[in-house]
C-alpha cells in the first residue's frame, strides 16, 4: 500500500525515491515511441530509391519529398507541444499515434509525388507532437538519480528505429516487396503502440501539479499509485500574489528567453548537418560510382543509426558523470571532423558503413546532450511547450537542409557540400557554450512554477 508523505511537490517525490518497475515500464514504452518516430522519418529514406525510380523524379523533386515529414514534424512540435502543456502528455502522444498511422497508411497507397508529399507532411505532425510529449514523460516519471541514463536511452530510441527499421526494409520489406511495404510497415508498427500507450503509461504528476486542475490531488494521487511512489495530502501553499505563469514565459519571460533561443538556434544548426546525412545518406552511396543496389546502400543508413545508438549510449554515461555542457560542445566539435570525411567519399561499402557510423556517432550523441538540455532548460508548466518550440525551428531549418541539397547537388560535389553542412555544428556549439554560461541550471527552482493554488493554468 502506498504510504502518504504530507503536503509535498510530488515531482519531488519522484525525485527522491528510486525508480520502479512501472517507471522502467514507462521508460522504455517512450524509447519504443522514440524507435518509431525514428523509423517513421527514415522511411522516406529507405523509400527514397525505389520512389526516384518508379515515378522518375529527379534529386530536386525527391529532396522535397524527402523534406516534407521535417516540415510537419516542425509544425507538429511547435503546435501540439503546447497542446501537451495545456491537454496532458497522454492525450497528445494518444493523439500523435492516430495522425502517425494513418499519414503511414495513406503514403503507402499514394500514386504521385503531390500526394505521397501531403502524407508526409502529415505524419511529420504526429511525429512533432510526439517528440514534446515523449520528452517531457521521461523527464517526469524518473527520479532525479535515473534520469541522465533514462533520458540517454529515450533519444537512442531513435536510431534504434532505423536500425531495426533499416534491417526490416534490407532483409525484408524491399527484397519481397517494393518501397510502399516501409510505410505499409510502419503504419502498423504505429497502430500497435495506442492500446499499449493507453494501458500503461500515467499522465505525469508534474503535468497535474502544474495545471492544478480540480482534483489536482487526487489525480496526482493516481498517478503517484500507479508509479509505485507515496501519495500526498495536499500541494504546497503558494502565495496569492505570486505571478501567475504562463506557456508564453518560454519567449517573454527574462530568464528563460535566452534559454529558449540558444536552444532552439542551437539545434537548428546541427539538425541541418544531422538530417542531411539521413536523408540523403542512401542516395549518396547509391549514386557513387561503381553505385550499389538499393538493399546496399540502405545498409549505409542501417550503419549510420548503429554508430547513432551507440554515441548516444555511451554519451548517457559521459552526461551523468559530466553533466551535459563538455561533452556535448565535444561531439559537436567531433560531429564536424565525421561529417567532412563521410563526405570524402569511399571505394568500399564497408568504407561507406564506417565513415556513416562514425558521423552518427558523433551527431547523435549531441543530439542526446540538446533534449537533457530541454528537460533541464524549461520548467514542468511549460516543458513540453519549450521543447515543442526548440524541436519546431530545429525542423524548420533541417527540413531546408534535403530541399536546399537536392538543387546545390548541381554545382557542388559530396564532399564540399558536407564541409558546409558540417560548419553548421560549429555554430551550434557556440550556442551551446552560451547556453552553459546562462546562470539558470534547474527552471523548476526559479520559482517561475509558482501559482495560486486551485487556478488552472493559462
Amino acid at each position: 500500500m502506498n504510504s502518504s508523505v504530507g503536503v509535498r511537490d510530488p515531482q519531488g517525490v519522484i525525485d527522491e525515491n528510486p525508480m520502479g518497475i512501472r517507471q522502467g515500464i514507462v521508460v522504455a514504452l517512450m524509447i519504443a515511441l522514440n524507435a518509431l518516430d525514428g523509423f517513421d522519418v527514415l522511411s522516406s529514406a529507405f523509400a527514397s530509391v525505389g520512389i526516384s525510380k518508379e515515378w522518375g523524379i529527379d534529386r530536386e523533386a525527391l529532396g522535397i519529398v524527402l523534406s516534407a515529414e521535417l516540415v510537419g514534424m516542425g509544425v507538429g512540435s511547435v503546435l501540439l507541444g503546447g497542446m501537451a502543456d495545456r491537454f496532458g502528455r497522454k492525450l497528445t502522444m494518444l493523439a500523435c499515434l492516430v495522425v502517425m498511422a494513418i499519414g503511414m497508411y495513406l503514403a503507402h497507397a499514394a500514386q504521385a509525388v503531390a500526394p505521397i508529399t501531403a502524407w508526409r507532411f502529415i505524419t511529420g505532425i504526429g511525429i512533432g507532437g510526439m517528440l514534446a510529449a515523449t520528452n517531457a514523460v521521461v523527464a517526469e516519471s524518473t527520479s532525479q538519480s535515473g534520469r541522465s541514463l533514462s533520458m540517454a536511452l529515450y533519444v537512442i530510441g531513435y536510431p534504434l528505429g532505423g536500425v531495426f527499421g533499416g534491417i526490416a526494409a534490407k532483409e525484408w520489406l524491399l527484397v519481397y516487396y517494393d518501397w510502399r511495404a516501409v510505410f505499409l510497415f510502419g503504419a502498423a508498427c504505429t497502430a500497435v503502440m495506442i492500446p499499449l500507450v493507453m494501458l500503461l503509461v500515467p499522465e505525469t504528476p508534474a503535468f497535474y501539479a502544474a495545471r492544478r486542475p480540480e482534483g489536482a490531488v487526487e489525480r496526482i494521487n493516481r498517478s503517484l499509485k500507479a508509479l509505485g511512489k507515496p501519495l500526498i495530502s495536499a500541494l504546497p501553499a503558494i502565495s496569492p500574489t505570486a505571478a501567475r505563469p504562463k506557456v508564453s514565459d518560454i519567449l517573454t519571460n527574462p530568464k528563460l528567453r535566452p534559454v529558449t533561443l540558444l536552444l532552439a538556434f542551437g539545434y537548428m544548426f546541427h539538425t541541418i548537418t544531422f538530417y542531411f546525412i539521413l536523408k540523403w545518406a542512401v542516395k549518396i552511396v547509391a549514386d557513387y560510382p561503381p553505385g550499389y543496389s538499393q538493399p546496399d546502400a540502405s545498409s549505409v543508413l542501417l550503419w549510420a543509426n548503429v554508430g547513432g545508438a551507440l554515441g548516444g549510449f555511451l554519451f548517457g554515461f559521459l552526461m551523468k558523470r559530466w553533466q551535459i555542457k563538455a561533452p556535448t560542445i565535444a561531439m559537436l566539435a567531433l560531429g564536424v571532423i565525421a561529417v567532412i570525411w563521410f563526405g570524402t567519399g569511399h571505394p568500399t561499402l564497408l568504407g561507406w558503413r564506417a565513415a556513416a557510423s562514425f558521423a552518427m556517432f558523433a551527431t547523435n550523441a549531441a543530439i542526446v546532450g540538446f533534449y537533457a538540455a530541454f528537460a533541464l532548460g524549461f520548467p514542468a508548466y511549460a516543458r513540453a511547450t519549450g521543447t515543442g518550440f526548440v524541436l519546431g525551428i530545429g525542423r524548420f531549418g533541417a527540413a531546408g537542409s534535403p530541399i536546399i541539397a537536392g538543387f546545390l547537388f548541381k554545382t557542388l560535389g559530396n564532399d564540399q557540400l558536407l564541409a558546409v553542412s558540417a560548419i553548421m555544428s560549429l555554430g551550434s556549439a557556440i550556442a551551446l557554450i552560451l547556453f552553459a554560461l546562462l546562470p539558470l541550471q534547474d527552471a523548476d527552482k526559479l520559482g517561475l512554477e509558482e501559482m495560486p493554488a486551485g487556478e488552472p493554468l493559462d
